[in-house]
């Protein structure tokens, strides 16, 4: 007898989960919950220059990372032309083929890729 009690009582309290909510509860806690704000957009990435952005977009911007031809790379855009900036940094994985670039003053951006030290400019 008591087997069965405790069966109608999991089957009641297991009804009453798939019953639709009433619209007076949902009501309610819609009130109760608190309104989602937005995270406001930081200002400067993470290296402190301002964020870029393009038609309401904003562009990725990749942190500088020196390579280990990070100065011949340098010295193959001095001869191009382009000087200036924090140097060549390794926008690609370490590895046997590496992808260099370097911001020049006049605001053009010099590509090098270095295949196993190796380095050529891109075009």
């Amino acid at each position: 007898m008591k087997r069965l009690a405790l069966l109608l009582m999991a089957g009641a309290l297991s009804a009453c989960a798939w019953m639709p909510a009433m619209p007076w509860q949902e009501q309610a806690a819609e009130s109760r919950a608190p309104l989602a704000r937005k995270a406001a957009a930081p200002a400067t990435a993470s290296d402190g220059t301002p964020i870029a952005r393009h038609e309401g977009t904003e562009i990725q911007k990749v942190e500088f990372r020196p390579g280990v031809s990070s100065a011949t790379v340098e010295r193959l855009a001095r001869t191009a032309g382009c000087e200036g900036g924090l140097g060549a940094g390794l926008v690609s994985e370490p590895g046997p083929v590496e992808v260099y670039r370097m911001a020049c003053s006049n605001g053009r951006t010099f590509l090098a890729r270095c295949e196993l030290r190796q380095c050529k400019p891109m075009k």
